[in-house]
């Protein structure tokens, strides 16, 4: 199956769970609404458990390459970059579902709830197998913000260690306090204030 019409599948699984509980999504709907044949759904995925985990992957993999957008976005000063990035996640999390169920670890009733453990996989299609492969946790996304952030920041250049400490922790705390903001939203000012509330106007890099 060429990648796009995986792309239409999942739309159209992400497009069914927006509208009615996962357990209520059945595949052969997902097939027609995509314009498959619900056979061609399960050649590609292998269950209905497969086509939770790529969703839930694509829906990772799309909040990642956000975070990665917002911090290479050209010159500025970290804080602010940061701030952005605290922003970023926060306005994912209200945006979708899966997002905020993945930094928050709150799997509602309505949403499927695949294992974060690898599953064995048999699949031929390299995106499925993959989907089965460990899904990220909570922690895994700080860590994986956090090591992008500080990456990102650092620029081309190789780390100095006294910095490079200095600078992941602020960056790990731009993320925790966007996940404070997530779980419980601030009155006014949002993740982005507060980031540049707390952080060092002058971060070392």
């Amino acid at each position: 199956m060429v990648p796009a019409a995986r792309e239409s599948l999942l739309d159209a699984a992400y497009t069914a769970l927006a509208r009615r509980p996962w357990a209520a999504v059945r595949m052969v709907d997902v097939a027609a609404a995509a314009g498959v044949s619900r056979q061609t759904l399960y050649n590609e995925f292998g269950s209905k458990d497969g086509l939770a985990r790529a969703l839930v992957r694509r829906e990772a993999d799309g909040y990642l390459a956000g975070v990665d957008r917002v911090l290479s976005g050209g010159p500025g000063d970290p804080r602010e970059r940061l701030a952005a990035a605290a922003e970023w996640t926060t306005s994912a999390a209200r945006e979708n579902v899966l997002v905020r169920a993945m930094l928050t670890g709150c799997w509602s009733e309505r949403l499927p709830a695949p294992a974060l453990t690898a599953v064995p996989s048999t699949s031929a299609v390299p995106a499925q197998r993959r989907a089965d492969g460990p899904l990220p946790s909570p922690g895994d996304l700080v860590a994986l913000v956090r090591d992008r952030a500080v990456a990102a920041l650092n620029g081309a250049g190789p780390p100095t260690p006294p910095g490079t400490t200095e600078l992941a922790r602020s960056c790990e705390l731009a993320v925790r306090l966007a996940l404070s903001c997530v779980a419980a939203p601030p009155g006014e000012g949002g993740a982005g204030e507060l980031v540049r509330t707390v952080l060092p106007r002058e971060l070392t890099v």
